[in-house]
């Protein structure tokens, strides 16, 4: 039963009991009984009165509970005129203005943090207390390879991710300890600086994990590192061959003094020296060639053209080795922007790669042949091309390694091919991925290569 009724109740009870006992003592004297029963009347009046002030307080604390109910912050309780009630609707008053000022410094600090996170380039994950994804900017959906990741772990994003580099970067940011920053690499050669903090929200640690891509700013000054060491070698290895190819050819004069014994002997000494010279000198030109590459001239152009070249170039040295190079789909895609002899060059490398690799598979299983199959795909900003081949060299080798300068798993292999198909990949602006083919195919290995539409 609420307050005001068991008041009420009580009130209207004794003076139903106080008119009954006037009824009974005092009906002989009517003058008497008329005025106890206006006493008894007003006395009724006045304790109801009484009683709606007594429990006006009841009423604006049940008003500000609405108010808070509903989240009226903005409103003000009107003041009764009464001392008591004038300071506790004062007091209701100042709570609901430092509640509304409150909130709407936390909708603008919640606004604020919201446009930078949208802002940021750099990945921003917040997990609850269960280390569930709470929050996740942009770039964060954009790492994750996810669209609705929330309420999800990430070890379940892992294994939900269609993208072997995704799946393989977003374990290792699952692994990286708590309060620890790392720079992490992708199966692509992607790399990442990664960092695991923790906030305190209701008294309970929660996590967040901040990515930062450092792909561009590191390639950019391992390049100048290169650009610099190379033009140091260049310029001294070319002075040393100019020279010491000048005094080979001298020597080579002084051949009709020896006996024909000795003369044939000196020329095939001086001629296996001069080839290895020209070959020192070749092969500091192909490094020259990737750091002083010019910039692409890009026009629209149809790629599927380009790689049409490329199978007719290199027929013939895939027929001696009976390797089936063939187009597996080819769809009618848009033209692309790029500089078509770059990409020629870049596409060539990666068909010489496959091949070398299909060579290398046969050597070791004792097996002849093997197939490069080519895939142009539509897609929606463009097309897909890949490079797939049946030499299955991949699953033993550090694939994060593979686009690092200088490194390469071919005995004898100086590193270049796949840094300057990377240069080329990369001042073109496209997306690309090497890997073992998918499932099912585990003897294939993989060059995906994404090309976005010309605007033109």
């Amino acid at each position: 039963m609420k307050l005001r009724t068991s008041f009420t109740s009580y009130l209207v009870a004794v003076h139903v009991l106080l008119f009954g006992c006037a009824t009974l003592l005092l009906p002989a004297q009517p003058w008497l009984f008329v005025g106890a029963e206006g006493l008894l009347v007003a006395s009724l009046v006045l304790g109801w009165w009484q009683l709606r002030r007594a429990l006006a307080p009841l009423g604006y604390t049940q008003r500000f509970h609405d108010l808070l109910a509903d989240q009226q912050y903005a409103s003000r309780l009107a003041a009764p005129g009464m001392r008591e009630l004038d300071e506790l609707v004062a007091t209701f008053n100042t709570m609901l203005a430092t509640l509304h000022r409150e909130r709407l410094a936390i909708g603008e600090q919640q606004g604020f943090l919201d446009r930078l996170l949208a802002a940021t380039q750099n990945a921003v994950l917040v997990f609850d207390f269960d280390h569930a994804l709470s929050l996740v900017n942009a770039s964060g959906l954009a790492l994750l390879g996810s669209a609705e990741p929330l309420g999800q772990t990430l070890l379940a994003c892992a294994d939900g991710a269609a993208d072997p580099r995704t799946r393989d970067l977003v374990r290792q940011l699952d692994a990286l300890p708590l309060g620890e920053s790392d720079v992490l690499t992708d199966l692509a050669g992607r790399r990442y600086r990664a960092q695991r903090g923790q906030f305190f929200d209701r008294g309970f640690t929660r996590h967040f994990l901040m990515v930062e891509e450092l792909t561009v700013e590191l390639e950019d000054s391992e390049r100048a590192a290169y650009e610099r060491l190379v033009r140091v070698l260049a310029h001294e290895v070319n002075n040393t061959v100019a020279a010491t190819g000048s005094v080979l050819d001298s020597l080579l004069a002084y051949r009709g003094q020896l006996t024909d014994t000795d003369a044939a002997d000196f020329s095939t000494a001086i001629v296996a020296v001069k080839r290895r010279n020209t070959g020192l000198g070749e092969f500091i030109d192909r490094f020259t060639k990737v750091v002083k590459m010019p910039a692409p001239e890009l026009r629209p152009a149809h790629i599927g053209a380009v790689m049409d070249d490329i199978l007719w170039l290199s027929r013939e040295q895939c027929h001696s080795r009976a390797i089936l190079l063939s187009w597996g789909r080819r769809d009618d895609v848009a033209p692309v922007q790029l500089d078509v002899q770059l990409m020629e060059q870049a596409l060539l490398n990666i068909v010489k790669n496959a091949i070398e690799a299909i060579e290398a598979g046969n050597a070791a299983n004792g097996s002849t042949g093997g197939a490069i199959r080519i895939d142009l795909m539509a897609t929606r900003q463009g097309a897909q091309l890949a490079i797939v081949d049946s030499g299955g060299q991949l699953d033993a080798t550090p694939m994060r390694q593979l686009f690092t300068p200088f490194f390469s798993t071919k005995k004898g292999g100086q590193g270049i091919g796949l840094m300057f198909v990377r240069e080329v990949l990369t001042r073109h602006g496209f997306t690309w991925a090497l890997a073992p083919g998918g499932a099912g195919n585990t003897g294939e290995t993989r060059f995906d290569i994404w090309l976005p539409a010309s605007s033109n």
